[in-house]
């Protein structure tokens, strides 16, 4: 599995849009990391209605953001409980004080930093067109509709979410921006921070591949 006998904890962070699915994917498929999305897990709590799935609904139905203790010790659990593999978290830690609360109990090794212009994600992003009915996603790039703004099946107009509007994904990598901007200050200071660059996830991925199979 591994070149060497240290168990890596790493983390990956980018903004919506730059692929970090993908790229996610593709570490865990290719270099047997166990992949821990905060987001999933919390989702999965909440189904489970376990106590912090529970705590967690709480501040959600209220409409307000989960605390950070919430998600630290619902990733610190997650962490202690994973199997003997590397670790890639994502979604976490997305605060500083997360980030610190982290650093007590354990080391990150190094931090996969996606670099995508923003230009490039709202291009992309604002391409996307939904047949509400089936959920049917068209890119007027990649897999555009036959006919234009209509669904290739049924014929029924096509439409756009409001959060792929351009407008909207702006204020959403701004907002990704201002958030993030201390947690790659953090990892840069403890020089953990490794940033790949590029407009398509096709490009980047190489780049990371090399990057892991030298530490992995």
């Amino acid at each position: 599995m591994s070149k060497h006998s240290k168990l890596l904890k790493s983390l990956i962070i980018g903004p919506p849009g730059s692929g970090k699915g993908t790229i996610s994917s593709r570490i865990v498929d290719n270099f047997s990391f166990y992949h821990l999305s905060s987001g999933d897990l919390l989702r999965q709590h909440i189904r489970n209605k376990t106590p912090i799935g529970s705590e967690a609904k709480s501040y959600i139905t209220k409409g307000l953001l989960v605390p950070d203790n919430v998600i630290t010790k619902l990733m610190l659990n997650e962490i202690a409980a994973c199997p003997n593999k590397h670790v890639l978290l994502d979604g976490f830690p997305r605060t500083l004080g997360q980030a610190e609360d982290l650093d007590k109990l354990h080391s990150i090794d190094f931090v996969i930093n996606l670099d995508v212009p923003f230009d490039t994600i709202i291009d992309r992003i604002s391409k996307r067109w939904i047949h509400p009915k089936s959920g049917r996603t068209y890119n007027l790039d990649f897999n555009p509709p036959k006919v234009d703004g209509k669904d290739d099946e049924t014929g029924d107009e096509l439409v756009q979410r409001d959060d792929d509007k351009p407008e909207s994904v702006k204020q959403r990598l701004e907002q990704y921006s201002a958030l993030t901007k201390p947690i790659i200050d953090h990892y840069s200071m403890q020089e953990k921070l490794f940033s790949f660059s590029g407009t398509e996830t096709n490009v980047i991925w190489p780049k990371i591949e090399q990057f892991l199979s030298h530490r992995v």
